[in-house]
């Protein structure tokens, strides 16, 4: 089957629906993809990308349970496929239901993945994860 890459924009015109021609047209890309004419693939950076448009108060200015809620029924799209697309919900969870950087997400759900208990930090932001020890260099 043939893929595509997925850029930020096609998920951000489809969840805010504020261009509608976009918009229909990404959900129609999604749909395809669901009928299995292609599959597509996206990344970490794509959504890091997603994340941080949606989530700016310059810009859309959703809130984090919003964003979280959003982007999660976006990667359970059928046809839809993101590299550790588990752990990167994880992150997006950690990131939705607390006050960390998003950043800060994806290292402490690559932690639990990998089971690493250790992070080399001066963000004392890692100090809130009880499963997590902080060293600093």
């Amino acid at each position: 089957m043939p893929q595509r890459f997925l850029d930020a924009n096609p998920i951000i015109r489809y969840l805010t629906q504020d261009h509608p021609d976009h918009a229909a047209r990404s959900r129609r890309l999604f749909e395809r993809a669901a009928a299995g004419e292609f599959s597509l693939l996206t990344s970490e950076s794509v959504l890091v990308e997603v994340v941080r448009v949606l989530s700016s108060p310059n810009l859309y200015n959703l809130s984090r349970p919003e964003v979280g809620r959003h982007l999660a029924n976006v990667l359970a799209l059928p046809g839809l496929s993101a590299p550790h697309k588990r752990t990167f919900l994880r992150a997006l969870d950690l990131w939705a239901s607390s006050c960390i950087d998003f950043v800060d997400g994806p290292c402490v759900a690559q932690m639990e993945r990998l089971k690493i208990g250790t992070i080399a930090s001066f963000d004392q932001d890692f100090d809130r994860f009880t499963q997590i020890t902080r060293e600093e260099p």
